[in-house]
């Protein structure tokens, strides 16, 4: 009987793991289909789907105090060490960053509802390019995480780079398109705070990767130049 305890509590503490690992899964499914849905509510002028987008938001708030709590236990009941520990505390940065995208999506619903309701400015093109690297990196951030692939983190924050130089391209095409049409300048400033939240996201995922790298290695690179990693 002695023996039976601690073996009981390893399987009930394994078992609190994986239920970390299955929850900020659903959390990164939730925030990921937040920001397809925020977009496609704006590239097809849907704004029936914004505000489900902007209702779900709820739902990623709930997972989100859910998943704290799980990790504040685990860290105060479990006393966890070296692997565990990165790990918790990985997942509890991560989950943060996970919410804040969340809400960057309901930002870009909000504006979606108000730029449907106008003529567009011009096709929306570079904004859904912009979404899929952006959605990508948040998806490859996650997988990252969850196989501990130091790899794929790194493959994340260099595409980084990409979602940074077509916000600048976006910036420049709108910037021309008020100039030349004054009208034109409050939605065109809508779209710009649109491409600005799809780049705050890629810098959530960005910051989810660099976590993986410090949960494998030990190894802080955030504020770090590339050529310092």
């Amino acid at each position: 009987m002695e023996n039976s305890s601690p073996q009981r509590t390893n399987r009930h503490y394994e078992e609190e793991l994986r239920n970390l690992r299955i929850r900020l899964l659903k959390m990164g499914g939730m925030v990921e289909r937040q920001i397809a849905d925020a977009v496609n509510s704006l590239v097809s002028r849907n704004s029936d789907e914004a505000r489900e987008v902007i209702a779900r938001d709820a739902e990623v708030n709930r997972m989100d105090v859910d998943i704290e709590g799980m990790c504040i236990r685990l860290l105060a009941l479990r006393q966890p060490a070296a692997g565990d520990l990165r790990f918790i505390t990985t997942g509890l940065k991560i989950n943060y960053d996970f919410e804040r995208i969340g809400d960057l999506a309901v930002n870009i619903c909000e504006r979606a509802l108000e730029l449907n309701q106008e003529p567009i400015v011009k096709p929306y093109i570079d904004i859904p390019r912009i979404a899929d690297i952006a959605e990508s990196m948040v998806k490859d951030s996650l997988d990252a995480f969850l196989r501990a692939d130091c790899d794929l983190a790194e493959a994340v924050i260099a595409r980084d780079d990409e979602v940074d130089q077509l916000n600048g391209q976006i910036f420049r095409e709108l910037l021309s398109y008020m100039a030349e049409d004054r009208d034109a300048i409050g939605r065109a400033t809508r779209i710009l705070f649109i491409s600005k939240n799809l780049e705050r996201i890629a810098d959530h995922a960005s910051n989810v990767a660099e976590m993986v790298v410090f949960m494998v290695k030990g190894k802080t690179i955030r504020h770090m130049d590339r050529h310092e990693q």
